[in-house]
């Protein structure tokens, strides 16, 4: 059968002109496409796939089942274009290209594909618009304008609408529309792209319609990058409702009361029902503050005891609290006197009939000066000083400057110190003294910053003993103090047929010296004088060179030592410690910002036990800081630590930069201001980070700052004292240093005195991640 229907198949093929036909293989024979025969009933043919996996289109989303299909439940990844960085290439001018360029110098590419999440994260547009809703069975309005901030995500095209939150609106105000991609509205089944976003245009979304007037300046900058420029910003459109309430936020909450009104209101018989409620509102919480002595004459010993006069101007009542200084033998309470008004003589309440007091009876603040003295309860009290806003209200209240602070303290006397006992003679002095300071005595802490810096330096005199005996008088000894430790040695040199044991004559130590009081300094042996160490005097005769030049402060020549030799073990040092280069660079550079300063540079040096003067360290440090900046970069200090990594005979002659070994003032100024430079950058660093940390964990921190700049001044711009002020009324209190340094961060160009506002809450709300936490 199967043959059969080959054959019956056959018949249908056309062949060629002259083709022959007459066996199967031969030249004319033409091939068949057995994939176009139907599905004979027993006869099947194979079947030929270019693929033959099997696609995995179900799974699982919300614990459903749910087939996944590209296009309804997912999209395919976008992926955009990004202009790629060139190379930083070293070329210098002796260096040779790397050996990978030189040979596959290829042409870069301009661009890099980059998934839309990771190239356009954080990248957000803002537009501004409103939306009209009708307000019904209300006779003052029939709509009602809602504004609203529309946020366009660039990462993955979704659309979030919010409306801001308005104090005491009684709307339900927030999110509007969650964020997730927003279906057009011509029903065509795509969504709001950048492009149906424009100023002037409206747009529906769910059924409902809104008028985009204006955009931030990310979004305008965007679109001109575009090419489709934003149009210029339209007004927001208001309503009656909305300006009545602005008209009533500017407004102050309490009704003044004149004197007409108070006429007004007596003469229709009513008036006021408490006459001290005005001044009760108008200075509540307004507290004159004081400072006075009292000279107390009742106690044995003369005592002047602090107090503190507390004045509430709302009720015209008086406070007196005493403050206790420190181990003054007195029982802790504070009020001298309860909080009332105080009368200004002693005043008797015998009967029911006495006359009562009048308001003048009664002290005011006007009695209360700065170096004025009062009676007060039988008591004198002396008012010295008063606080900041005191002086403040009397000036511009009152229109009275008081005096400057009086110096009322009285001298302390000294504290009787007890003598120290004397050596124990059990180790040196300081081991002594441990025991006398503490009852668990702790072995004494030793200068390691002296013991590096000064390791090595010897001074030695020579020296004969005063009065010896005949046998003695040839003897000479060698003096050598020790500056690391300040320790002290005497050495007898070697004399042949003396007929004496030469050798140490006193064990290196700390020896007290009798003649000061204190232990040997370096300055206690002098040329002529005589010393009595552990009970022996001795005639310095002389001193070497060096210990001469020492003590006549006469500075070493420039360089004391071969700086060449130290930066060629400085290179070994560091390569032989640290296999990567990287770990070289991290081991100076402590804080972690890029380059190496003076002071890391000193400390990393000291960490290769190389202990040399500053003059010398400069020497080393300018011979790796190539540009003569002050301070080495990572590229410099690549440079001159790594060796050649080429072997072409032309370049043989190349060298490593030679070591200056000169002395430059320039250079030390320029470490010097480039080190000034740096930690006013750190310093800058930590003050805007702090600030910014503060309004970036708070999101509502920004919107009370606004409101005190509003209720500061009426007009947009403030001061940086303002600008410090007003955090500190929110209760974040800031130098006023840092706080310019944030103002000069966010705004660079940005007048202390003048300073937008609006603009610098803006720039400190987006800029938060723009300023690492290290660099």
């Amino acid at each position: 059968f199967e043959r059969r229907a080959v054959s019956a198949m056959a018949k249908y093929v056309p062949t060629p002109t002259g083709a022959n036909t007459r066996g199967p293989g031969t030249a004319g024979t033409t091939p068949l496409d057995l994939t176009a025969v139907p599905c004979l009933p027993g006869f099947t043919l194979p079947q030929h796939k270019e693929k033959n996996n099997k696609m995995q289109r179900w799974g699982y989303a919300g614990g459903q089942r749910v087939e996944f299909d590209e296009g309804y439940t997912h999209d395919r990844p976008r992926f955009v274009q990004v202009p790629k960085p060139p190379n930083q290439w070293r070329n210098g001018e002796e260096l040779p290209l790397s050996t990978t360029r030189a040979i596959f110098n290829t042409a870069e590419k301009e661009y890099d594909n980059l998934p839309a999440w990771e190239a356009l994260d954080k990248q957000v547009l803002r537009f501004y618009g409103y939306y009209k809703e009708p307000v019904d069975e209300s006779g003052l309005e029939n709509w009602r304008v809602r504004r609203c901030v529309f946020f366009y995500y660039l990462e993955d095209d979704t659309v979030h609408i919010g409306e801001p939150k308005v104090d005491n609106s009684g709307i339900p105000q927030g999110v509007l529309v969650r964020r997730h991609r927003i279906p057009y509205s011509d029903k065509t089944g795509r969504y709001f792209t950048p492009k149906d976003l424009r100023i002037g245009r409206p747009i529906t979304v769910y059924g409902k319609t809104f008028m985009v007037t204006d955009c931030d300046h990310f979004t305008r900058a965007y679109y001109i990058h575009e090419g489709i420029p934003q149009p210029e910003s339209m007004p927001m459109q208001g309503d009656p409702v909305l300006e009545k309430r602005l008209f009533l936020d500017k407004r102050s909450p309490h009704m003044p009361i004149t004197y007409e009104k108070r006429y007004r209101e007596v003469q229709l018989g009513g008036g006021h029902i408490n006459a001290n409620m005005q001044q009760f509102l108008e200075l509540d919480g307004k507290v004159c503050r004081f400072y006075a002595m009292m000279d107390d004459v009742t106690t044995p010993i003369f005592e002047r005891r602090p107090f503190v006069i507390l004045y509430f101007l709302a009720d015209n009542s008086v406070e007196i609290r005493e403050m206790y200084p420190n181990n003054c033998g007195r029982d802790s309470f504070p009020i001298f006197f309860r909080r009332r008004k105080l009368p200004r003589d002693k005043m008797d309440f015998g009967s029911p009939m006495a006359t009562m007091p009048k308001a003048e009876d009664y002290v005011k603040v006007t009695d209360f000066l700065v170096g004025k003295t009062m009676k007060l309860l039988k008591f004198e009290f002396h008012i010295f000083d008063a606080d900041e806003f005191t002086r403040r209200y009397f000036r511009e209240e009152l229109g009275v400057e008081l005096q400057p602070r009086i110096q009322m303290d009285l001298p302390q006397q000294p504290w009787p110190r007890r003598p120290t006992p004397p050596p124990t003679g059990y180790g040196t002095q300081e081991d002594s003294l441990a025991c006398v300071k503490s009852l668990l005595p702790k072995p004494p802490r030793k200068d390691l910053q002296k013991m590096m810096d000064n390791d090595g330096v010897i001074l030695r005199f020579t020296a004969k003993l005063r009065d010896p005996k005949p046998e003695d008088r040839e003897r000479e000894f060698v003096i050598a103090f020790y500056l690391s430790d300040d320790t002290l040695m005497i050495h007898e040199p070697p004399k042949r047929n003396s007929g004496i044991v030469q050798g140490r004559f006193l064990q290196r130590g700390k020896y007290f010296n009798e003649a000061t009081g204190k232990n040997f300094g370096p300055r206690d042996f002098q040329e002529g004088d005589g010393v009595k160490v552990s009970g022996y005097w001795f005639d310095v005769k002389g001193m070497d060179t060096y210990t001469r030049k020492w003590l006549d402060e006469e500075p070493p020549p420039y360089p004391n030592t071969d700086v060449t030799s130290v930066v060629e073990k400085l290179r070994e040092g560091v390569k032989n410690q640290r296999p990567l280069v990287r770990d070289m660079f991290r081991l100076f550079d402590q804080d972690k910002n890029g380059v190496v300063t003076f002071e890391e540079f000193k400390k990393g040096m000291q960490k290769f036990a190389f202990n040399l003067p500053d003059e010398e360290i400069q020497a080393v440090m300018r011979h790796f800081d190539l540009n003569q900046d002050g301070k080495v970069t990572y590229t410099e200090f690549c440079d001159v630590l790594l060796d050649k990594d080429w072997s072409s005979e032309m370049l043989h002659t190349h060298t490593k930069f030679p070591v200056r070994t000169t002395p430059d003032e320039q250079y030390a100024d320029k470490v010097q201001q480039s080190t000034a430079d740096l930690k006013e950058a750190q310093k800058t660093r930590s003050a805007v980070r702090q600030i910014q940390s503060v309004f970036y964990a708070h999101n509502k921190t920004l919107t009370k700052l606004l409101k005190e700049f509003v209720m500061m001044t009426t007009k947009k711009h403030v001061t940086s004292q303002q600008v410090q002020q007003a955090m500190k009324n929110i209760g974040y209190e800031f130098p006023l240093d840092d706080v310019e340094r944030c103002i000069t961060f966010v705004q660079p160009q940005a007048d202390l005195t003048q300073i937008d506002y609006v603009t610098f809450l803006q720039g400190l709300s987006v800029s938060f991640h723009d300023l690492p936490a290290n660099r």
